[in-house]
């Protein structure tokens, strides 16, 4: 049986969020709906959706436009709708500049709303994916997705705690891309991070020392100033 694609919904308005929640559910799609971007960060932390209904103008400091942009940063595969107020372009382009892949209108008729969310995955279905991974080359050593596994290059195994491995596989999920300390945490400890939080630090510290070369001039994760670390594929 296929499975069900996944929407997150992001409304504070709990009259829209209800009609929208009951109406998409009612058309075979898994919807969950919640009323603030600290409830979309922590549903993210535990499942990505394969959409996220994001509406602009919410409550607290992160409106829609900072929550797209963390999105987009997190996954180049969920799929964004902007919720606009109507009319105004300029919310429009700041939605699709923070990496939304579509915008509606405010009030929008259910039907239009469902057509962009079905046509919106459709197209994310269509889009390549590549083989599942089960060995990555990290620097000399390899990890092993499937074993939950790091080997040196002599094929011995290198021990990890179970947050290591967590923190190394979503880095073997994400090669080339800068991955900020905050999202780092919350997708492993499913937590949020205060400013003095040395967590996520401190474990890339204990990995580096057992899969670079020269853990003082890291190659394999290498620190991004001002965002967090990247993991670098060695050369073909």
């Amino acid at each position: 049986m296929q499975q069900q694609p996944s929407i997150l919904l992001v409304e504070d308005d709990a009259f829209q969020r209800k009609a929208a929640e009951a109406y998409l559910g009612n058309h075979d799609l898994k919807v969950i709906a919640v009323e603030n971007g600290a409830q979309m960060r922590r549903q993210v932390s535990r499942a990505m959706p394969d959409l996220v209904l994001l509406d602009v103008q919410l409550p607290g400091q992160e409106d829609g436009f900072v929550l797209a942009r963390w999105l987009r940063e997190s996954s180049t595969r969920v799929g964004i709708i902007m919720v606009t107020a109507a009319g105004d372009s300029v919310d429009k382009v700041l939605g699709l500049e923070s990496g939304a892949d579509d915008y509606v209108a405010k009030p929008y008729e259910p039907r239009e709303l469902l057509a962009r969310c079905k046509s919106l995955l459709r197209r994310s279905a269509q889009k390549s994916t590549p083989a599942r991974l089960e060995r990555v080359r990290m620097g000399r050593h390899t990890l092993d997705l499937t074993k939950r596994e790091l080997h040196d290059d002599a094929g011995n195994d290198v021990a990890v705690t179970a947050g290591e491995f967590d923190i190394l596989k979503i880095f073997a999920e994400n090669p080339n891309r800068p991955l900020s300390r905050d999202w780092l945490l919350e997708t492993t400890s499913h937590r949020a991070r205060d400013p003095f939080d040395r967590a996520i630090d401190l474990r890339i510290t204990r990995i580096r020392r057992k899969i670079e070369p020269c853990a003082d001039k890291p190659t394999v994760i290498r620190t991004v100033r001002g965002i967090g670390y990247m993991f670098v594929p060695p050369p073909e």
